[in-house]
């Protein structure tokens, strides 16, 4: 179960018996039987819901999983289907505080899917919402840890010796910073087309924001079970309960959870250069099922 604060994730139950059924005390959070300790995720039932540009489609499959596909196209317009349960809610509310345990089985359409995906946990730190609407209007740093699979010419990395694209266990950690502040930052941003500016911007980021982070590699088209545990007192990232990263870094909470596939990209070089937009991509497809959050 998630932890933390009662007023997001307080639960409460009818009996004194541990098999008693368990409500939480918010829309937002999870209702489930008590199994163990799984609590089963459906539509609905955790108030996720979906965002998706046009051509793109999120379909069940079965009662426990999605398709997540995105049609082909030209660089230029952004494709995205996007399933996350914090639209509604200001970052302040967002749901998830350690402990907490996601496992997802996931599997995708071709070994080399261009754009991102990923599952996780962050707290939305641009948010604009991509014209899907919702309450945070002013950017913040990013806190995140999430299983991030980024193609060429994705570079997403601070720092020069983390892995910056491929298939990625990553956590993001940042000062606790309010967001009118950051409004000089806007103000400042058209002096990254120059390349000493952009440099010494990127080197500010790295001393403000924590980052760890892990490449692996497996055959994603295949099905794979994938565990994030995260803890006060670091994270762990297994695939088919394998250790693939380990770190003491925590994202600071609290976290929204997200499943997404898009054709976008974002390099922020070591030498400055910055550049980001969308790739032109073919028809693909990620596939979830059996998500659990514990």
């Amino acid at each position: 179960m998630c932890g933390g604060r009662g007023r997001i994730c307080g639960f409460i139950n009818d009996g004194s018996s541990s098999k008693d059924r368990y409500s939480f005390t918010k829309l937002n959070c999870i209702i489930a039987q008590q199994c163990g300790t799984n609590y089963n995720i459906y539509m609905g039932i955790a108030n996720l819901k979906q965002r998706t540009t046009q051509g793109a489609q999120i379909e069940t499959l079965g009662e426990s999983g999605w398709r997540f596909s995105c049609p082909g196209g030209r660089a230029g317009r952004y494709r995205l289907a996007q399933i996350d349960d914090y639209q509604a809610l200001r970052r302040s509310h967002f749901p998830w505080m350690p402990p907490c345990h996601l496992r997802v089985e996931a599997r995708v359409s071709d070994h080399h899917l261009l754009g991102t995906w990923g599952f996780g946990f962050w707290n939305d730190p641009f948010g604009l919402n991509l014209g899907f609407g919702g309450l945070r209007l002013l950017p913040a740093f990013p806190d995140a840890a999430w299983f991030f699979f980024a193609s060429a010419p994705n570079y997403l990395s601070f720092r020069n010796h983390l892995p910056a694209q491929g298939a990625l266990a990553a956590v993001f950690r940042s000062p606790l910073v309010p967001a009118w502040m950051l409004a000089p930052l806007g103000v400042a941003s058209p002096l990254l087309v120059f390349r000493w500016f952009s440099r010494l911007a990127r080197r500010g980021a790295a001393a403000l924001v924590q980052e760890d982070s892990g490449a692996f590699e497996f055959d994603l088209t295949k099905w794979h079970t994938f565990d994030l545990f995260w803890t006060e007192n670091g994270m762990q990232f297994l695939v088919d309960d394998q250790l693939v990263k380990r770190t003491r870094l925590t994202p600071r909470g609290p976290l929204g959870l997200v499943i997404w596939l898009d054709n976008q990209y974002a390099a922020w070089q070591p030498d400055g250069r910055l550049k980001y937009g969308t790739l032109e991509t073919g028809a693909r497809w990620i596939e979830i099922r059996n998500l659990t959050i514990a």
